[in-house]
């Protein structure tokens, strides 16, 4: 414990800078999330003790897996199947053998009580994980803690669970937060959240904003600079944390809050309202989904249609592979949800952080650069096959298209047209209905596919830029480390120049071209895009309003010269301050929202 009066140690007002991972403003005592409880008492063991141990640990295993498995269900009444599915890899903790054995094992070598064994083991594997370079493996590590903490507190009765902790509203500050824990909270009682460490990719902070909870991360030594009590703001769009504010910022931010709920009101006004500028050029608006219970979010927000239905949802958490009338079931009622407006099915792209359990993917160094998305589809054509003839069966009702991952040359193209066109004879042998003209596209989201659009879009109808992975691949940088977080910059000369020649190329050879991603769903850089002369944009359903709304203040030859000095900057930050710069004149709404 640091020495010094509580005076020294909490000034009259802190302002920390951390990232902000999910928006909104939060005010409330702070409560203090400790460690203290997970670490065990150690005392030695006789060897008549051990099967007693070992029932206790499989108890608490067993008792583990049951809280865990009712978190999950009651996330998925609340906020889809899609988020609740994090927690999966909690379960699959759980069920490993190896982690298993290796407990018990060593309680039978070490003679040391359970909790002992298991803190040890998990450690272990945590810290051997958290050494690797790969950012999936090293989030596997927290994983590991937040189940082997839970068996921890099962094994000494210890019921703590912050939905029953907390009293009142707080802000829960702590070195670090499981998603299971997040998604234990309950939304009534919690006003934000602060941690030590954290990015804006992590399954932390998916759930925060799964769950509307205002997020701050890597804010480095918040745990050690608050007490429990400090009164606390938050503010997760610009990434704040002020300890023992003002009454002057209290009473700012009290008009920031009613500002912000205000726009946001006005915004969801623009829903029926078309995505074009004042001069009157239109683009396609539309959204990203993961299930179909996405949709209602989707037409609720105003989207022109599906530019991404990421259909590889339907295959995670799963022993046995969905079958095609399953799969045609889930897609044709997309369709029909959106009548005439079009959806667009990205094939199966399992792999990198994304794995089924029905599948055996082998364990990879680097599973974001390896066997997965196309890559993995070629090589199992049988179960590719289905999933063409699934989407080609929902396509008969006028408004399907499909397109390819991951693409990195125009083989892979040419190799899966033709299992498609494999699959249409075999429909059409079988007197199936499909749509013959059905559009296929292709995700240009590797350097190799930008630089060689030119001889993939003789074979496809369209381009769709997936601007996360292009800009990962590009830059070098793993989006999820927050290490680097300040590397991954999607306003990267590289990044605006690759995107720039994909839409010329398409436009050459008469093809469409959309974006979809983080940037597609930040309204600050609408103007770029539609000045490099983006036909759609799709977007996650909540981002909708705000990039309505900025296509809506701007005019296109504004945004073209824009577009033209973005393509001359010599920086990321250039071209960031030019895209603020644009949005304060035409929206200035906007930046109360966003940052």
């Amino acid at each position: 414990m640091t020495t010094g009066s509580r005076e020294e140690l909490t000034p009259k007002e802190v302002v920390l800078e951390g990232i902000g991972v999910s928006p909104g403003v939060g005010i409330g005592p702070a409560f203090i999330l400790s460690d203290d409880k997970e670490q065990p008492v150690e005392r030695a063991i006789i060897d008549r003790d051990v099967p007693r141990e070992i029932a206790r640990f499989e108890e608490a295993i067993m008792t583990t897996r049951h809280q865990i498995k009712e978190i999950q269900e009651g996330l998925t009444d609340a906020i889809g199947q899609t988020d609740a599915s994090i927690l999966d890899a909690h379960l699959m903790v759980l069920d490993d053998r190896s982690f298993i054995e290796d407990v018990i094992v060593g309680l039978k070598k070490q003679l040391k009580n359970v909790e002992t064994v298991v803190r040890l083991v998990a450690k272990k594997y945590a810290d051997a994980l958290s050494k690797v370079d790969d950012e999936y493996l090293r989030e596997r590590a927290a994983d590991i803690k937040d189940v082997a903490r839970r068996i921890l507190r099962n094994l000494h009765g210890d019921t703590y669970d912050l939905s029953v902790v907390l009293e009142h509203k707080s802000l829960v500050v702590a070195r670090d937060l499981a998603p299971s824990e997040i998604a234990a909270l309950r939304n009534d009682r919690v006003v934000g959240i602060a941690t030590d460490l954290g990015s804006r990719t992590s399954h932390t902070a998916i759930m925060a904003r799964s769950l509307e909870i205002p997020a701050v991360m890597a804010l480095r030594d918040v745990s050690t600079r608050v007490f429990s009590g400090d009164q606390v703001l938050i503010d997760g769009n610009k990434g704040l944390l002020i300890i023992s504010p003002t009454e002057e910022r209290l009473q700012a931010y009290g008009q920031v809050v009613k500002a912000r709920e205000h726009i946001r009101s006005e915004l969801a006004g623009l829903r029926d309202e078309p995505a074009e500028t004042k001069d009157g050029h239109r683009i396609v608006l539309s959204a990203n989904i993961e299930l179909p219970d996405d949709v209602d979010a989707a037409l609720e927000h105003g989207a022109n249609g599906v530019g991404l239905f990421r259909s590889e949802y339907l295959y995670l958490t799963r022993e046995v592979l969905p079958s095609e009338d399953e799969q045609a079931r889930a897609y044709g009622e997309v369709a029909r949800r959106f009548e005439s407006k079009p959806v667009i099915i990205r094939t199966l792209d399992l792999g990198g952080d994304k794995i089924g359990t029905a599948f055996q993917i082998p364990r990879e160094r680097n599973p974001f650069m390896g066997w997965r998305a196309i890559r993995f589809c070629l090589s199992h054509p049988a179960i590719f096959k289905t999933q063409l003839k699934a989407i080609l069966r929902a396509s008969h009702e006028g408004n399907v298209k499909l397109m390819y991952p991951m693409i990195t040359s125009v083989e892979e193209v040419v190799d899966a047209n033709a299992i498609l066109e494999e699959a249409k004879a075999e429909l059409s042998a079988a007197g199936v209905p499909f749509d013959g003209g059905m559009e296929v596209g292709v995700m240009i989201e590797t350097p190799s596919a930008a630089l060689t659009a030119d001889t993939i879009a003789p074979h496809v109808n369209f381009f769709s830029l997936g601007s996360n992975d292009l800009i990962q691949y590009t830059l070098a940088v793993d989006r999820g480390n927050e290490q680097i977080a300040n590397l991954y910059k999607p306003t990267h000369p590289a990044i605006i120049k690759l995107i720039q020649h994909t839409i010329d190329v398409g436009h050459q050879y008469g093809i469409w071209v959309g974006l979809c991603g983080e940037m597609a769903a930040d309204p600050l850089l609408t103007p770029l895009l539609l000045g490099l002369k983006i036909d759609e944009l799709s977007v996650t359903p909540p981002a909708l309003p705000m990039v309505k709304d900025a296509i809506r203040s701007l005019d296109y030859p504004a945004a073209q010269e824009l577009a033209a000095a973005a393509l001359s900057g010599k920086s990321a930050e250039h071209v960031i301050d030019l895209c603020r710069e644009t949005i304060a004149r035409t929206a200035p709404e906007i930046l109360e929202l966003v940052r």
